[in-house]
């Protein structure tokens, strides 16, 4: 198969608008391509689009004269993780050029260079015929000066070169520079061209990532790997909401995995899924995480309203003059109805209701004739990210008392728990309900978290008659030893294995990165260097030096990967080697800025907690280790300390308290996608020493991650 027809690309046309070999390529009329171009577009073509396709078909048809008999080219690339499609993509003698246009630029800009880096990337890293290609991205401003442009053949180990710089003039020559220094074997096939084209494409997105392309309107079957677990967790959701709505029966779901398997993922697609305003049928996606919410509201508003952007210009562009572009405010406003913090959510539902014994009824006459809209939650669904996180009684209780103090409806001495409330909300409809629980294991790192415990006990106390659907893991030390199974009315159990996501998405490069952190925790030394033996694709070191860590995140990283350091909120000491904990950045820009704001994760200048990366992830991180958590004299346990008035180490006695230590760096060692590098400083040797710094104490982990095997630089 040389071309691909008009009713081939059809089939074809998620992942290329045209594509055919390049000696059909060359021989084609420019308006047979253009119309092919644009009958399997879905968006209107408007008259930029239409030049812009003109000026690259020219160029390649000028660059691709000698290679006629060698390869394919393919327009309009779908790169579904990112949201965007490639302008051109030629293969020559298994060669993958990349190429993104900026038809008539005299320029170059970082957006482009950056961009044209990530599709190269993103086709390494997740197009299964790509694993063993050459991959040249060339960034190709038509109009540029000679000046400007830039051939580089620099290449990483994944064989995914730096990208190059090239006017129309230049592409030629550039290309033919790198075959002719790649000499790369000559042997072409058109089918194993569109072989290439149609292989598998198994990403691995970031939440930010996943959210904008869902919020788009693609599903997890477009944006992440083809993960059983994933596809099996959804469908059995789906199946439980519909039986619920069906049968008008309530109904409670627990989604258990391991770090970084997909949970939030699989959250917001259902709410995103079932989010029906207009019928007041809808889901709601609810997180405890402050930062994960922020970070997530903010990064949808701000492409909702770049996308809105592009769609006004394209109207006015075909002379629709009464085109208005959405605002930053009501783009946040939509985003807000579907994606909400648990505790506005809780605080909404408060409003109206009254404490009888233990109790809560609604205040008569509260909400005079709109009481049914104020008192009952408009969503059928309400999906809780990271449940294990919800407030005990006595927590729940303290806060709202001094939150109402002074008020004339005081909510003093609450009997609920935040778990028994936010059941008891979704229990106010008199039809048909879900509660969907998406919960980690082994990540309570707060005080007054409940943990799953707390859930069950409300369903027992005063919700039996509601529907339980629970995994068979439910059973490990993480989900506190099968308590699940306690639950007094086991008619209404129901155990479904789907419900459980055993495989890590968070590094595309290692799924077995959670399990090692495990092992390095439970000091399982000989588990944790097996496992680690298996990462090879996932680079873990070790070093004494902050430099020479931010060297080194400096070093791997490529386009558009966030790098950052990350530190528990109790390593008070790393302020000796500049790394302050108690300084607050702005962490939502800490996630989303680019590199020009001094804000940005990328300029290695603030550290972020595991109170404000728990949920979130970036691709390589620095792990800044301090003498909060260090190991005892034999190496059998760990030790956990606070910094006291400044001058002191603090024993820290209380095992919950310690079970959330351990549970914090577990977070942070769990929050890169690609590799990461563990700083645990020197210590002070000065004479006298500083008493808060003993080497003893450092050296102790230190030599605990080298013997696992963690390599030094």
């Amino acid at each position: 198969m040389a071309t691909c027809n008009v009713s081939t690309q059809a089939t074809l046309s998620k992942r290329f608008y045209f594509g055919e070999g390049i000696k059909e390529f060359l021989d084609d009329d420019e308006s047979k391509i253009i119309g092919e171009l644009a009958i399997t577009s879905r968006h209107d073509s408007n008259e930029e689009t239409i030049e812009s396709w003109s000026e690259e078909i020219r160029v390649m048809k000028s660059a691709l004269q000698r290679y006629s008999e060698r390869g394919s080219i393919f327009f309009e690339y779908n790169i579904p993780r990112l949201g965007k499609r490639a302008d051109v993509i030629a293969l020559i003698d298994n060669v993958v050029f990349v190429l993104e246009f900026k038809a008539m630029n005299d320029e170059f800009t970082r957006e482009a260079y950056l961009q044209v880096w990530d599709y190269a990337l993103d086709l390494k890293n997740f197009q299964l015929g790509s694993r063993d290609r050459k991959i040249i991205p060339i960034v190709v401003a038509t109009k540029a000066p000679n000046s400007s442009c830039q051939y580089v053949l620099e290449h990483y180990e994944d064989d995914v070169y730096q990208p190059m710089l090239s006017n129309a003039d230049k592409l030629e020559q550039y290309i033919g520079s790198v075959l002719d220094k790649l000499r790369p074997q000559q042997v072409f096939s058109a089918e194993d061209d569109f072989r290439w084209a149609k292989s598998g494409y198994e990403p691995t997105p970031t939440i930010v990532e996943a959210a904008t392309a869902l919020f788009n309107h693609q599903t997890v079957d477009d944006i992440t790997k083809h993960d059983a677990d994933l596809d099996t967790a959804s469908k059995t959701i789906d199946k439980i909401i519909a039986e619920s709505k069906q049968n008008k029966r309530k109904a409670i779901c627990f989604v258990t995995g391991v770090p970084g398997a997909g949970k939030t993922l699989i959250g917001l697609q259902t709410a995103i899924r079932h989010f029906d305003p207009e019928h007041h049928e809808g889901a709601v996606y609810l997180s405890g995480n402050y930062p994960l919410v922020e970070v997530l509201q903010e990064a949808l508003a701000r492409d909702y309203v770049k996308n809105d952007k592009e769609r006004v210009a394209a109207a006015k562009a075909k002379g629709d003059k009464t085109a208005k572009a959405t605002t930053k405010k009501e783009a946040k406003s939509k985003v807000q109805s579907f994606i909400q913090m648990i505790h506005h959510y809780r605080d909404t539902y408060l409003e109206g209701i009254k404490i009888d014994g233990d109790r809560l009824i609604p205040i008569p006459g509260y909400f005079a004739d709109h009481q049914d809209k104020a008192y009952i939650p408009s969503e059928h669904v309400a999906i809780f990210d990271e449940a294990q996180r919800a407030w005990t009684r006595d927590e729940l209780a303290r806060f709202l008392a001094d939150k109402t103090k002074g008020r004339t409806n005081v909510l003093k001495d609450f009997p609920y728990s935040e778990p028994e409330f936010l059941i008891s909300t979704i229990n106010r409809h008199e039809d048909w309900g879900v509660v969907i629980c998406l919960i980690g294991g082994g990540q309570e790192i707060n005080k007054g978290e409940a943990g799953i415990g707390e859930w069950v006990a409300a369903i027992n106390r005063r919700y039996q008659d509601w529907d339980v659907y629970i995994s068979d893991k439910l059973t490990g030390d993480e989900y506190e030893h099968g308590r699940m199974f306690d639950i007094v009315e086991k008619k209404h159990l129901y155990v479904e294995p789907g419900l459980h996501l055993a495989v890590s998405m968070r590094s595309f490069r290692a799924e077995k990165v959670s399990t090692f952190v495990h092992h390095l925790l439970a000091l399982q030394k000989d588990k944790a260097s097996a496992t680690l033996k298996e990462l090879s694709r996932y680079p873990i070191v070790l070093t004494r030096s902050l430099d020479k860590a931010k060297q080194w995140l400096k070093e791997h990283r490529r386009g558009s990967e966030r790098i950052g350091i990350l530190a528990s909120s109790k390593a008070d000491r790393l302020k000796a080697i500049s790394i302050n904990v108690r300084y607050q950045p702005d962490f939502v820009e800490w996630f989303l800025a680019d590199d020009d704001d001094i804000r940005s994760s990328n300029r290695l200048e603030d550290t972020l907690t595991e109170f404000k990366v728990q949920g979130l992830e970036i691709d390589w991180a620095c792990i800044a280790w301090d003498a909060d958590m260090r190991l005892s004299a034999d190496h059998q346990q760990w030790e956990h300390w606070e910094l006291r008035s400044g001058t002191r180490w603090q024993h820290i006695n209380s095992e919950v308290r310690q079970r959330y230590q351990i549970n914090a760096y577990r977070v942070l060692l769990t929050r890169a996608r690609q590799g990461m590098i563990i700083v645990v400083p020197e210590g002070d040797h000065s004479v006298p020493p500083d008493t808060t710094r003993n080497p003893v104490w450092y050296d102790g982990v230190y030599n605990y991650l080298k013997e696992i095997g963690i390599p030094e630089i």
